[in-house]
């Protein structure tokens, strides 16, 4: 007589192997990937429900000191479940079965409220799912829930009136970079697999350096940002953040996959070649030896002190494993590439602002409770803005596009991307390199997310990876150190060459650490219902008072 087991039982020969539902539960969450959450599941080892419970543990355990996760998705066990029954019948097929997965909560959800983290919109809610959302779901993407984000994506402090101030897991002294900061929280401590941001200046590419994390900020009009709270039709753009290469080029292609969308005439400019592009095949092959790499004087502050050295002594080691390899480091000493100047000359979200969020408010999908104008938003006294960013919320309430220097101003734009794609011809680059942030990402409280680098790509609408690349000293409040983040950047449409090149990087100069206060193992219960999280807005700083601006 064979022997049986109550739950699963595997045969190899005359040996029996039982898995009790208990072990069927146990698969370690921490740090996990596509492939492995794959390869449990379609070796029967795990379930997709027992999956979704072991995130939630983590959500449930660590959520209240890290304070990322705005919502966890109401539906998210039923849809686990629904994925078990495909996978039993033997069709569990998509790049993203099973994976779970976080939005920030300014992509349109149908089965959510998207609130852009402001108390103003808290009962706002889309009957159409944003073009991307639809792209993860139909890849089999669980949304497991919706992060949180400087509000409205206007900064990169990440704290916001309706989901309070996020913080930064490495730590918890600093915010973790923003807006989209609360995806990058939120996946740093594995409460999913991978997660998506939104960059108008900084915002995938700041959150991934600050946490350790890929980010890609592809070439304008690559992703469709329909769907999408808006802030500048020049500069917005979505994608992924992730915790390797791998899953962050799976989730690039996924969201490509939208193509050209009626609703974002930026897609009209996509080349036949980057139609369908499968970014995980660019990921073998290759080799750094005569790479030659850009590396951007302008963006370093040479100043010595304990926030600002570490990024330089990081690059010092960079530069050098990268020579060590073959590759040439090339000194870009032109001082048209200062960050603060070329926001100051060339930033057009004042202009586009309150035009773009006007339409939004105003679609006929967009029910629920929600103010249909920005300047009746703003005048609801149900909003955060950070008291540096008064002067830009006032003026961007009284622009348009028709001011009269919004012309002269695309017009500098295009002078610059002159200018950038010249520097990758005189000098024969494959990249320009720099960091994300010339200054460790700064401590709660402050007045702004400074000396960050993203403003070159936001305007030229070039493409840029992110990629770890080390950590400052350890610290009692930081014990594994500070995340320091490095962008690569390319011509448009390279995002195919940049992740092969962010992958040669890392096998030289592997950077990711897992943060230590979120690094133990949390034990999963099942689950009869979804928990609901409730944010901490006790949290916000004094200095960012409510409803004033």
């Amino acid at each position: 007589m064979r022997p049986t087991c109550a739950a699963l039982t595997f045969w190899a020969s005359s040996a029996v192997i039982c898995i009790t539902f208990a072990q069927l539960n146990s698969y370690d969450v921490r740090e996990t990937t596509i492939e492995g959450i794959h390869n449990a599941l379609y070796s029967d080892l795990t379930t997709c429900r027992s999956i979704v419970e072991s995130f939630i543990a983590r959500i449930e355990a660590y959520n209240p000191t890290i304070n990322a996760i705005i919502a966890v998705n109401p539906n998210v066990l039923a849809i686990a479940d629904d994925k078990d029954d495909t996978l039993a019948a033997g069709n569990g097929t998509g790049a993203l079965f099973c994976i779970p997965s976080l939005v920030k909560d300014n992509y349109d959800t149908s089965d959510m409220n998207t609130t852009g983290g402001c108390l103003d919109l808290a009962e706002s809610q889309p009957t159409v799912d944003a073009p991307v959302v639809t792209a993860l779901k139909n890849a089999g993407a669980i949304i497991i829930g919706k992060t949180n984000l400087h509000e409205l994506a206007l900064e990169g402090l990440t704290v916001s009136s309706l989901g309070g101030q996020t913080v930064n897991p490495y730590d918890l002294t600093r915010t973790p970079g923003g807006s989209s900061g609360g995806t990058g929280a939120a996946v740093a401590a594995s409460f999913a697999v991978f997660g998506t941001g939104t960059d108008t200046v900084n915002s995938l590419r700041s959150p991934a350096s600050a946490n350790s994390l890929f980010s890609v900020r592809p070439t304008r009009g690559l992703i469709s940002r329909a769907g999408i709270i808006p802030i500048s039709f020049t500069q917005d753009a979505i994608g992924p953040i992730a915790r390797n290469i791998d899953d962050l080029a799976v989730a690039l292609t996924v969201m490509a996959s939208v193509g050209y969308d009626p609703n974002d005439n930026a897609t009209a400019l996509i080349p036949s070649s980057s139609l369908g592009q499968g970014y995980s095949a660019a990921l073998h092959g290759g080799s750094l030896q005569g790479m030659r790499f850009g590396l951007v004087e302008g963006f370093f502050n040479r100043t010595a002190s304990k926030e600002i050295t570490p990024v330089s002594q990081i690059f010092d080691d960079i530069n050098a494993a990268l020579t060590s390899n073959g590759a040439t480091i090339v000194p870009i000493m032109s001082s048209i590439f200062n960050s603060t100047a070329i926001s100051n000359a060339f930033d057009t979200q004042r202009f586009e602002y309150r035009q773009n969020m006007d339409t939004y408010l105003s679609r006929a999908s967009l029910h629920g409770t929600h103010p249909s104008t920005l300047n009746e938003l703003y005048s609801s006294g149900k909003y955060l803005v950070i008291p540096s960013q008064y002067s830009y919320v006032n003026t961007a309430l009284v622009s348009s596009t028709d001011n009269i220097t919004y012309a002269g101003i695309r017009l500098g734009i295009q002078n610059l991307t002159v200018t950038l794609e010249n520097t990758f011809k005189a000098h024969s680059l494959d990249a320009l390199i720099y960091p994300e942030q010339a200054n460790l990402v700064v401590k709660i409280g402050s007045s702004s997310q400074s000396g960050r680098n993203g403003i070159l790509a936001a305007v030229t609408g070039f493409p840029v990876v992110t990629v770890p690349a080390g950590f400052s000293p350890s610290t009692a409040d930081a014990p594994v150190g500070v995340p320091i983040g490095m962008e690569i950047l390319g011509l448009p449409w390279t995002e195919a060459s940049l992740l092969n090149m962010a992958r040669l990087i890392t096998e030289v100069k592997r950077a990711r650490r897992m943060p230590k206060s979120t690094e133990a193992a949390v034990e999963s219960v099942q689950l009869g219902e979804v928990p609901k999280i409730v944010p901490d807005t006790k949290n916000i700083p004094k200095a960012y008072p409510i409803g004033i601006l």
